[in-house]
């Protein structure tokens, strides 16, 4: 043998490196799980709704239940959305630029409503501001009340909600850290402008993602707002729970339209989403650079 083979250097593989047969299985895998828990049933969905025209839609969304409901859905995410957008920012801030004892609890009772059922949560709520408590007795005997009320809608959708900012929040601003806007406090600037000049367009873009996963949650919430809201048609029910109505009423369009509906409000929060990213890209890029 001789020395130039002996000292030859072998070839290693990276270990990154899949082969096209292993390429090809792993796209086909993820394309068919795509398609069959994606695709199919937002085929089916839109296939129901249209199956005895676009007018048949049009119209099952034009009466007056099926308007209250696409009306208190859009309001209950207009004032959830806001609120959670501003205590994820508090959130986030507390937890990122100070230490304290009990941070870590603190983070585990952001995350709480990831692990409680919105079923549990909406009973919690009943259970506090209804009729028979005494918060929500007193509140009810005044003309305001909670429970199958608007506000105990709202209640139910920020508590199902709520992760979603401060969680988007958080890694960034650790990422950050504290150095630019001590450097801004030390300059001389007030905690407002610091926060508004230095803190805020840092965390836009993880803002923006929260705020557009909270809008989208927001919209299709079912299981606390069943609970809280008591089902009444046209005045709490929203169109999560107007669709399962109209479906255990039989009415297929007219539940497979509002379905439609409700997918196409989804669909174009992701879009939203996916066009902000392909336009400021170079922004995104520098920002994780950071």
């Amino acid at each position: 043998m001789s020395d130039a083979s002996v000292h030859r250097p072998r070839a290693f593989r990276s270990a990154t490196e899949e082969t096209p047969a292993l390429r090809i299985a792993l796209i086909a895998i993820a394309v068919a799980g795509l398609a069959i828990l994606v695709f199919a049933p937002l085929a089916v969905v839109f296939a129901e709704a249209l199956k005895n025209g676009w007018l048949a839609a049009v119209e099952s969304l034009g009466n007056r239940d099926a308007r209250s409901a696409i009306r208190l859905t859009l309001l209950i995410t207009a004032i959830a959305v806001p609120l959670n957008a501003v205590f994820g920012i508090a959130a986030a801030w507390l937890i990122t630029k100070f230490d304290f004892r009990g941070k870590a609890f603190l983070i585990t009772l952001i995350d709480l409503p990831f692990s409680v059922s919105p079923v549990v949560a909406g009973l919690c709520i009943v259970l506090l501001f209804g009729a028979n408590s005494l918060v929500g007795g007193f509140l009810v005997a005044h003309g305001w009340p909670i429970v199958f009320a608007i506000p105990g809608i709202v209640l139910a959708t920020v508590f199902v909600t709520f992760p979603f900012v401060a969680r988007e929040l958080i890694p960034v601003m650790i990422e950050q850290g504290r150095t630019e806007e001590e450097a801004a406090l030390t300059l001389g600037a007030s905690g407002w402008r610091t926060f508004r000049t230095v803190t805020l367009p840092n965390i836009r873009w993880a803002l923006l993602y929260g705020t557009l996963l909270c809008t989208a949650r927001a919209m299709g919430e079912f299981g606390a707002v069943a609970v809280v809201s008591g089902k009444i048609r046209g005045q709490t029910a929203t169109m999560p729970i107007t669709i399962e109505m109209l479906y255990n009423e039989y009415l297929s369009v007219a539940a497979f339209s509002m379905a439609a509906l409700l997918t196409a409000l989804a669909l174009v929060t992701l879009l939203l989403k996916t066009l902000l990213e392909l336009r400021h890209a170079d922004q995104l890029a520098a920002i994780r650079r950071h």
